[in-house]
Formats: structure tokens, sequence, C-alpha cells
């Protein structure tokens, strides 16, 4: 037999707003332990000098993780020109400065160049693997570290406000696989010359906004108010929440009986849906299945364990 699992069988999306400080790592752990949940991860991290939007997803709602870390983010953030940082934000020591400031009418000028797809190498200080190894270990170790360019798109960028003439604030919405810190680098380089993130925060990721993010000290909080606070259960956003772009399809008993099994199930005839790509299969409005429709088939992809 098994080891049975630490923990309840809880499934679903705790939307976070994260604090500056804290790893998205450990906000997950706390969120863990305030649902006493099995099993948790996060879609989409976070660094400790950022704020906001970090969906934890819990029990069975980790299987949909990748459709949210493929989804588009929004940041609002502030660059600080004049000066370049070894990790490209607040964090690192000053390595070259300029006289150079650039105007509110420069930097708008500029970003259109920085919009749609375009070439981007992440920071130094990043989470990328080169040979085995995180990119920033061996940047900490001093070890020269080479990262190659990726497309990434950039859907919108925009100059809310310069509070002086060293500091802008800027909004973007992005693809998966954008770095803020290298955004603001190269903007500034563009620009004629340095720059660094000294704020950052997520304001919205895929399906998920601000209005749905409570802070971590506040769920903190809730978990507190015996018996563990109902409202704290308000804030558990069901699984499916994360697949709202996703098409979904209702089964009856025996075919969601079938998917449940990890075998396909065949809609053909003249009255089968048409599909392309993943579908949701549910069954009385329960989710029962991730599925891709291949030739007139629901062939199961992640098979949901939530009782019924």
């Amino acid at each position: 037999m098994g080891r049975r699992k630490k923990g309840d069988a809880v499934s679903g999306w705790v939307i976070v707003d994260k604090p500056v400080g804290p790893t998205s790592t450990q906000v997950v752990a706390i969120v863990r332990r305030l649902y006493n949940a099995q099993k948790a991860g996060h879609a989409g991290t976070l660094d400790p000098l950022a704020s906001g939007i970090l969906p934890v997803a819990l029990g069975e709602a980790t299987k949909t993780v990748p459709y949210i870390i493929d989804a588009t983010k929004s940041y609002r953030f502030t660059v600080c020109f004049g000066a370049s940082t070894r990790t490209d934000d607040l964090e690192g020591e000053v390595v070259e400065t300029s006289d150079h400031l650039p105007t509110a009418a420069d930097i708008e000028a500029m970003l259109p160049k920085f919009t749609g797809e375009i070439l981007q190498t992440p920071p130094a200080f990043s989470a990328i693997k080169v040979d085995g190894k995180r990119a920033y270990d061996m940047a900490r170790a001093g070890e020269a570290v080479k990262l190659k360019a990726r497309l990434v798109i950039i859907h919108k960028a925009e100059l809310l406000e310069m509070p002086d003439e060293a500091h802008a604030v800027l909004e973007i919405s992005c693809s998966k696989g954008t770095y803020v810190r290298s955004l603001a680098r190269d903007l500034a380089l563009a620009l004629g010359t340095f720059g660094h993130v000294t704020a950052l925060r997520r304001i919205a990721h895929g399906p998920f906004s601000e209005s749905q993010a409570i802070p971590l000290d506040k769920l903190t909080g809730l978990g507190h108010i015996p018996p563990a606070s109902d409202t704290l259960w308000t804030h558990l956003l069901p699984l499916e929440t994360a697949l709202d772009d996703i098409p979904a399809f209702a089964l009856s008993s025996d075919d969601a009986s079938r998917l449940r099994r990890g075998q396909g199930v065949l809609l053909r005839g003249r009255d089968a849906p048409i599909f392309s790509g993943p579908v949701l299969a549910t069954h009385r409005g329960d989710p029962v299945a991730l599925t891709e429709y291949r030739q007139g088939e629901l062939c199961p992809l992640r098979v949901f364990n939530l009782g019924s």
C-alpha cells in the first residue's frame, strides 16, 4: 500500500496578493498550511522584491498550472534611469552610471520598438539553467553567464508617469518568459543611458486580476479566526477557474467513467461537436478531465480525482 498523504484533499486556486519580501515558495507553503492541503504549487515566480498576483494551486488544481504559466501577464513597474546594477534591480550593486536622463517624450517614442515580438536576453541573475546550474548561482559565484536571447511578446507598453526626472512608471502586458528587468535594461540602453527596476508589481495573470487577490497578511489572519474561518474558504476558487478560455463539454455518467479510467470517449456522428486543442470534460457541472480532441475522440490528458 502507498504511503498516506498528509493533509486534506483540498483542490482549487487561491489568488494571493504577494507582498515584497517573501519568496513565491514561502507564500505557497503558507497557503498550503492554512488550507491543510496535501499538495500545492504556484503559476509563475515573483521575485522577493516583487509584489502582486501570485496564483497558488492546491490539490488537483496543480494539474492546471501549465495553462496559467502560459497565460498573458501584466506588470506595473518603476525604472530608475542613469544607473545599472548587477541584478538589473535594487538588489544588486551599481556597476555603471550615466548623466543622461530621458524625457517622457523620449520614452514614449521608444516604446513602440519594444512592442510586439522582440528578442530579449534574460538577466544573468535568473532561474534559467545553464549546463544544469541555475544562472543566478553561477552569477553569484562570479562565473560568466551567457544566456541566449529568446523571442517574447509585449502586447502593450505604456508610460504612466514620471515622478521625477530619473524615474518612470510603466505598465506592460506580455507573454510568458518575459523579464521586466531585461526590458528596463534594454529600454534604457536604447535611450542612451542605463537603467534598473526599483519596483515591480504583477497586476494581472491570465484570468486572474487584482480584484480577486487577497493580501497575504489578511489571508493569514483569516486562518487564525476559529473555526478556521469560513471566510478563508470563500477565497478558494474552483480549479476550472484557470480554464476559462478552454471549451467545456458535458459528458454522460458512462463517458465520464471512461475518462476517469484513462480511456478515450468517441464523439462521432452528425451531432458531434467541433473542437480543436484542449477541452475540459465535465459531468453534472464538475470537472472530470482535461482532454484533447483528436479525430473525433476526447483523449484524457489530466484526470481530476475530486471524488463524487
